[in-house]
């Protein structure tokens, strides 16, 4: 609550927090400058502990009993060589599970995994890909090469020795979205069988104007999850397609192209039966390659966005092409492992509230100039799980909370949401008594914010919950402001969410943080230098940090689901959300 030009003023569990006025002077370049400012800050490799004195702009009350120098230090931890990166099935995860689970001992949490102990086994099929010895489009008088990592990206999650596809035909099948109750199909009965389907990336509305057909049909900007990469392939399988290549745009996917050749061929996948069977290749072309390939078959790329925005769209076959791909592939059977702790409840065992993040983050790879470099994943999510740790520390240090509370730390998100995707259907506590889950998945380093973004507002109670705690802080919780992102569909909540567990989602690349210091120019440079290292070396830690932002954000979380923890209340999901009928069905379960 604003009380007057020096200040805000603001209630935290009974204490008065009173943020001092900041003067700041112009600095010259603008935005430009905290960029530049920015990017070499994420270019720095791992130095010496030690925050950068803040500040003192801030009550530490705000943010308390999260400790922001705890929180660094732990990503300073899980950020350096001796983790590699925490890539799913190597050196690194052995490294960081035992690191994590001696964390949880030192807290004094109880485990929560599998018969007794403090892991879930999640099993899973790691493949990765060679280099081509084929990888072209023929057309009766050329042959487009496509280049790996240039032109094209492609991998397999089949367990497969080489990937084999010979001259087979291309079909061009829009935004690729078959949604009934929205009155939209791309599909038209094509039969993609031993087919490649060639997809646009996010919603047919993401570009629309109100001259087509799909403007407003898919929440405008906003993402829904037939706009995820993920959809895309699931849809080409079930459709019997041999293959699938989504087009790439930076706006539409919302990260550039070194961001989709992060992975560097390696691909990881549960273990699935013969019924859910994956297309045998998944990738991307990139826009240039694209529009090279859709004229050599007589089409203009940008003519076809425009048509694929209509309801009249039929899927095009791309005359006289013929594409063919050959690889090699290595493959191997994983055992990967979710780490889990808990505080049993003294009341209601089995009702709980959950916190959790990824602990995983992309090894060691290639990157587009062909160097190997680590992937340190210092903020994605080494932030989260310094946030979970807190959260952890705060519950241990008070009394015992009347709901069990759990601590995950998640394998393969960044592989597709494997780890919580796979817990979700093997749960150790049920899910239909769970109160919330609380993903904190990147948090910003930028220091104290007026502001936090939540990641698909209007959702349910809990998030109502969060909005309020944040006005205690004397902070204003926004909607995301880039919905295009569809981070709603890309972080651990989402398995919870499609199981019916009312979620909340803390991801600060949700929009442009207001800070105390710099306000909202210096927030936007933040998130772009952030997102100029995202899933790239340069995630790396650094002293600099003003870890008190992500504090805030944290504190938060930790304020609502103490509040789950020590009651009885039962947040819902809103009539208007896609997951209201999935908690309704197991009503009666929550019943005292």
């Amino acid at each position: 609550m604003m009380r007057s030009a020096a200040g805000i003023e603001c209630t935290v569990d009974g204490q008065t927090a009173r943020r001092q006025k900041v003067h700041h002077r112009k600095r010259r370049g603008g935005a430009g400058v905290y960029l530049a400012a920015g990017l070499a800050v994420w270019a720095s490799s791992v130095v010496p502990q030690g925050l950068a004195a803040p500040v003192q702009d801030v009550s530490s009350s705000v943010y308390a009993p999260i400790d922001p120098q705890r929180m660094s230090d732990v990503m300073r931890v899980l950020a350096s060589d001796a983790f590699e990166g925490r890539a799913p099935g190597t050196q690194g995860e052995e490294r960081t599970v035992a690191w994590l689970i001696e964390q949880y001992q030192k807290i004094g949490l109880e485990p929560a995994g599998e018969n007794g102990g403090w892991i879930q086994t999640v099993p899973l099929l790691r493949t990765r890909v060679g280099k081509p010895s084929v990888a072209k489009v023929s057309f009766p008088n050329q042959a487009l090469t496509l280049q790996q990592n240039k032109d094209l990206y492609f991998s397999t999650v089949r367990p497969v020795k080489q990937i084999e596809i010979a001259n087979v035909p291309m079909v061009f099948v829009g935004y690729g979205v078959h949604a009934p109750e929205r009155g939209w199909d791309d599909f038209k009965g094509v039969d993609l069988k031993g087919k490649i389907a060639v997809f646009l990336i996010n919603d047919p509305d993401f570009e629309a104007t109100q001259q087509d057909a799909a403007y407003g049909r898919f929440a405008g900007r906003a993402m829904t999850y037939y706009g995820r990469w993920t959809y895309k392939y699931e849809e080409a399988a079930r459709r019997g397609a041999i293959g699938a290549l989504i087009v790439h745009d930076t706006p539409g996917a919302s990260y550039g192209w070194q961001t989709v050749i992060a992975a560097g061929g390696e691909s990881f996948d549960i273990v699935r039966n013969g019924k859910d069977q994956t297309v045998l290749m998944q990738g991307w072309i990139s826009g240039d390659a694209a529009t090279r390939l859709f004229s050599a078959a007589g089409l203009d790329l940008a003519e076809e966005r425009v048509k694929a925005r209509q309801t009249s769209f039929a899927p095009v076959t791309l005359k006289d092409a013929a594409f063919s791909l050959k690889a090699p592939v290595q493959t191997a059977n994983l055992k990967s492992q979710n780490v889990l702790a808990k505080i049993t409840g003294t009341k209601k065992p089995d009702q709980s509230v959950m916190f959790g993040a990824h602990w995983d983050a992309f090894g060691t790879s290639t990157n587009a100039q062909g160097q190997m470099v680590m992937r340190r994943g210092a903020i994605d999510d080494g932030s989260g799980i310094a946030g979970v740790l807190e959260i952890a520390r705060a519950f241990k240090a008070g009394p015992a909370p009347g709901r069990t509370v759990v601590f995950a730390a998640w394998t393969a998100e960044e592989r597709g949401l494997l780890g919580s995707v796979w817990y979700a259907a093997h749960p150790l506590v049920s899910l239909e008594k769970t109160a919330a889950n609380f993903t904190m998945d990147v948090l910003q380093m930028a220091g104290p914010s007026r502001t936090a973004f939540m990641v698909g507002a209007g959702q349910n109670t809990v998030q109502e919950d969060v909005a309020a705690a944040a006005r205690r802080q004397g902070r204003t919780m926004k909607p995301e402001a880039m919905p295009e992102r569809g981070a709603f569909y890309r972080a651990d909540h989402l398995p919870f969410a499609r199981a019916g567990v009312p979620v909340v989602a803390m991801m600060d690349m949700a929009g442009y943080p207001d800070l105390l210091k710099g306000g909202v120019p210096a927030g936007k440079a933040w998130l772009e230098g952030y997102m100029a290292c995202y899933h790239q070396a340069c995630d790396a830690w650094s002293p600099t940090w003003d870890v008190r932002g992500a504090a805030e954000d944290v504190a938060l979380l930790y304020r609502v689901g103490h509040d789950l923890a020590f009651s009885q209340k039962w947040p819902h999901w809103k009539d208007t959300s896609e997951f209201a009928g999935i908690r309704d069905a197991s009503r009666a379960m929550r019943r005292d």
